[in-house]
């Protein structure tokens, strides 16, 4: 009996050896790298008190009642803030204009909503995709991919595909070519963002002019210090991720296999474990404290490596995509003024002659 056990443990390790080769990123790891001692603004404490009402949210309630209790708080994250944005509801992609007013609409960002993959929507996200809207003076098109557990994780990538692919050629008014085009995500839309900018150089397609990731989950391997070392510190990711820090790695792998019905190895899942060369530019936020710090660190020193442009901004003690609290947040504001800077120099550049053809 005994041997039986050994062989069928020996077995299991060698088929998690096998399907999930894990390659040893540390290398990218800045052992220089310290939190910065700055204070949050007095502001913070309002965030944080939001972040114990959505934590209260589900209190109580598990399984399916709980993802809805939560879901529900995300989309009334906007409530009683005004917006001079129009809304205009799409069918086909599914998804949500977002437009100032007085915008160039054949100006472009396909917004990927944050949470989890399995909450989240272009409502939950209106702060954003309108001060987006307004900064880039573009027409925003917030996809409202389809989400876990109803549907597969593929399902919302192929969604976002589906909407970049249509929002080349397609603006609110209709048909017409998109005359500069931004991708942006946070958190797990942030995955997505990465992950569709490579989709797009290996098929082919128009890639975008530019890319904005607010603290994205870039390697569902969960190799990273931060995952582990920023648990105290990240006040939303942390109560809720925290406890996967006491389950091993190997059966963390299989869970996401079995629930993603892909391989957290998988660049589709996990953007730093893929080809990062020739991408366009890409401005990462995050914040020093939180959970996910070192996937955004490690994704932009690999893309760098690899010959790609990517802005790496952090900011002291800010709760995971902060941004999502503005106008209240002056640390929100700030990270605004931070992205109308980036598209200023993606702008600036495209528009310099190429003296390659001179």
């Amino acid at each position: 009996m005994f041997w039986i056990i050994a062989v069928v443990i020996l077995l299991i390790v060698a088929l998690t050896l096998f399907l999930f080769r894990i390659e040893d990123l540390s290398y990218l790891d800045d052992d220089k790298y310290a939190a910065s001692e700055a204070s949050p603004s007095a502001e913070n404490d309002k965030v944080l008190d939001r972040i114990r009402e959505m934590g209260r949210a589900g209190k109580g309630l598990h399984g399916k009642a709980r993802l809805i209790a939560l879901r529900k708080h995300m989309d009334s994250l906007s409530d009683g803030l005004t917006f001079e944005s129009e809304f205009r509801q799409c069918n086909n992609p599914n998804g949500e204009w977002v437009i100032a007013p007085g915008v160039d609409t054949r100006r472009r960002i396909l917004y990927i909503h944050g949470g989890a993959w399995a909450a989240g929507s272009p409502r939950s996200h209106r702060s954003i995709t309108d001060r987006l809207s307004h900064i880039a003076n573009a027409a925003v098109f917030a996809v409202d991919y389809r989400l876990m557990p109803e549907y597969r994780f593929m399902d919302g990538v192929r969604d976002c595909r589906k909407a970049y692919t249509w929002l080349t050629e397609n603006g609110p008014e209709g048909p017409g070519e998109a005359t500069f085009i931004l991708v942006a995500g946070d958190s797990a839309g942030g995955s997505h963002t990465l992950g569709l900018l490579a989709w797009i150089r290996e098929s082919g397609l128009r890639q975008a002019d530019g890319a904005i990731a607010f603290s994205p989950s870039t390697d569902l391997t969960l190799s990273a210090p931060s995952n582990r070392g920023n648990i105290a510190t990240d006040p939303m990711l942390g109560p809720m991720l925290g406890g996967l820090s006491k389950i091993p790695r190997p059966v963390l792998w299989w869970a996401t296999l079995a629930a993603f019905r892909t391989s957290p190895t998988s660049p589709v899942a996990s953007p730093l474990l893929g080809n990062l060369a020739n991408l366009p530019p890409i401005l990462i936020q995050a914040s020093d404290t939180e959970m996910l710090l070192d996937n955004a660190r490690r994704y932009a020193a690999k893309a760098k490596a690899q010959g790609s442009k990517v802005e790496l901004h952090t900011w002291p003690g800010m709760v995971h995509v902060w941004q999502i609290f503005t106008p209240v947040l002056p640390e929100a504001e700030e990270a605004f003024a931070d992205i109308k800077e980036f598209i200023r120099d993606i702008e600036s550049t495209k528009q310099e002659p190429d003296t390659a053809q001179i």
